[in-house]
């Protein structure tokens, strides 16, 4: 038997309340032929808990569920990561967006830079800004987790460097291919698993970022980090790191203890 199908809902949830599903959800459940009784599971993104519920009615634009007791989930990485990417060209923001949610992220912040494509601003920025932050609540709903990636407001990263400040940031590392960039591995060093810790990945959009960008993030506490030999796109190079820091957190946490 399939598990039932997962749903964000962006609102609080409470044991027997009745929630009146969106009109995305209304669709999916009448695609899938779901009828009054059958099993789904509920989630806001913002308790950490899947709700199982049970649907009590399905109208033509309308599907009611009763909210069961919540189950307590746990899928996120060690610690809060935050990917500030360049905006890629064409479609590839969106994609970028729903794997980075699928991989742990806990925000995305959307960078416009010397070297953008795409520069977007105004009410342009915001429908763009929700567009990608439905793509993260899918992300979630398909591949399990309790939280939603927050994508942040599209921002300069003049801009964003200067207000990011001194201490909540604890590790800062920005993707370079200049030749005094660190291993990512050596750079993270033993830390790879800062529980309740914060880190910060800066990647540039399409030709990376300008020598000065990236001189001014190392300024604000950013470390250079390569990713090896190749030159990766700008919709891959954070993903890649971003997978390898989830693969590498939890072989650390099965590792046995130093004796």
């Amino acid at each position: 038997m399939s598990a039932p199908p997962r749903i964000f809902v962006a609102e609080p949830l409470a044991p027997g309340r009745i929630v009146v599903l969106p009109a995305q959800a209304t669709r999916h459940v009448q695609v899938l032929r779901l009828q009054p009784g059958s099993s789904v599971t509920l989630f806001n993104g913002d308790d950490g808990a899947d709700w199982p519920s049970e649907i009590v009615s399905i109208g033509r634009s309308r599907v009611e569920v009763r909210l069961g007791a919540p189950v307590a989930i746990e899928r996120e990485l060690a610690c809060h990561v935050t990917l500030a990417v360049g905006v890629p060209a064409n479609d590839r923001m969106d994609a970028l967006v729903e794997k980075a949610g699928e991989l742990g992220a806990a925000a995305i912040q959307p960078l416009v830079s010397a070297r953008s494509v795409v520069r977007l601003a105004g009410e342009r920025a915001g429908a763009r800004r929700r567009h990608w932050q439905a793509i993260a609540a899918a992300a979630s709903e398909q591949c399990g987790r309790a939280r939603v990636a927050e994508v942040l407001p599209i921002a300069t990263l003049a801009a964003w460097l200067a207000a990011l400040g001194g201490g909540e940031l604890v590790r800062r590392f920005v993707l370079s291919i200049d030749a005094s960039a660190r291993d990512a591995a050596d750079a993270l060093g033993t830390e790879s698993d800062p529980r309740g810790g914060r880190i910060v990945v800066l990647s540039g959009p399409e030709g990376g970022l300008d020598p000065g960008e990236e001189g001014a993030a190392v300024e604000c506490g950013f470390v250079r980090v390569n990713l090896g030999p190749r030159i990766l796109r700008a919709d891959t190079a954070p993903l890649a790191w971003l997978a390898w820091f989830a693969v590498r957190g939890r072989a650390d946490l099965r590792a046995p203890p130093a004796s």
